[in-house]
């Protein structure tokens, strides 16, 4: 998913954390930031909701939504 949120989208990913089990399939976590331009960003973001990901958005530290 982050790699084709990269490659397909342009997107800069910065993951800030992540909370994953080893040999499993089980669920996990990742904090990510993502850079780029609205439209960039927006078509990233209906990307991982197509994947049915849980997304929890934060406000962003530089204030620009």
């Amino acid at each position: 998913m982050i790699s084709q949120l990269i490659s397909a989208y342009g997107l800069v990913v910065n993951i800030t954390k992540a909370m994953l089990q080893p040999n499993t399939d089980a669920e996990g976590c990742f904090d990510i930031e993502l850079r780029a331009t609205l439209p960039q960003i927006c078509s990233g973001l209906a990307y991982q909701e197509s994947l049915n990901l849980r997304i929890v958005g934060k406000p962003n530290a530089d204030g620009d939504s």
